[in-house]
């Protein structure tokens, strides 16, 4: 299926040990690395089988030096950067890096919402489709869906709406902690790519949560415990009947997986 703006299309971990996170993300979710062959930057890109689904950046000293932290980054596909970087300043996003290109590629530009969840734009001029997220299918290694925890979210959802066209498709009561609303780029889109929440009290800051997936969630449970990284919650089960949770890596990044339960159970 073609990409159109307003999709995924690239999913980044920065972190502050690049050769332990490799070990622990190939393990836990078989990805295959490669360098990048970028001048100058420890930049990696990872794979699910023949699909390349994106890339690792070692954090410098000046990096780290200027508030970057150990985290996963979505990269979202625009059909021309400067436009919607005039488009998201006029919105309250704020532009924390711009002018850059990835070779062979496009231009690229990292922002946050106006409420403070980090994300990057790309105008991929490759010619090739990403196939990072999984559309319709389920596809171990690959992402599953991305949600957004927001302090306001009807705000996010006006304001992602008016930048990438993405609109509810569907919503589901979920009590106290209000309606989660699931979301599709464009009205003529046969599937849904993430979701949208209120943040619970307890999380500081809006952001972003990429679930990848595994292909049974106990076994990904003990391994992500027997290395080094830590459950943050789960596994809770969730429509259609997979289970998730929601994670620590051993450097500090938070991450999410989903899969399903063995069938004995």
């Amino acid at each position: 299926m073609a990409n159109q703006h307003g999709d995924f299309v690239w999913y980044e971990l920065m972190t502050s040990d690049s050769n332990a996170a490799q070990e622990f993300y190939s393990g836990l979710l078989g990805w295959s690395y490669k360098d990048s062959g970028q001048d100058q930057v420890d930049y990696r890109v990872f794979s699910a089988g023949e699909s390349q689904i994106g890339g690792q950046l070692q954090l410098t000293p000046p990096m780290v030096e200027h508030g970057a932290r150990p985290a996963w980054v979505g990269y979202i596909r625009v059909d021309n950067v400067p436009t919607a970087l005039e488009k998201a300043r006029a919105a309250g996003a704020t532009v924390l890096m711009e002018g850059q290109e990835v070779p062979g590629v496009g231009p690229f530009a990292m922002l946050h919402d106006p409420e403070g969840a980090f994300f990057y734009i790309i105008d991929d001029q490759s010619g090739e489709d990403s196939h990072a997220f999984s559309t319709h299918e389920p596809k171990v290694g690959h992402c599953a869906w991305n949600e957004l925890m927001a302090g306001d979210k009807d705000a996010a959802m006006k304001f992602y709406g008016d930048q990438f066209g993405w609109a509810v498709a569907d919503s589901m009561d979920m009590g106290p902690m209000g309606r989660y609303d699931m979301l599709k780029c464009g009205e003529d889109r046969d599937f849904m790519f993430g979701g949208l929440m209120t943040r619970p009290p307890a999380m500081p800051v809006s952001m972003w949560t990429f679930y990848f997936r595994v292909p049974e969630i106990d076994a990904a449970v003990a391994y992500v415990k027997e290395n080094g990284g830590e459950i943050l919650n789960g596994p809770i089960e969730v429509p259609g009947g997979d289970h998730c949770i929601n994670a620590m890596d051993p450097q500090g990044a938070m991450f999410s997986v989903i899969g399903s339960k063995s069938p004995s159970e």
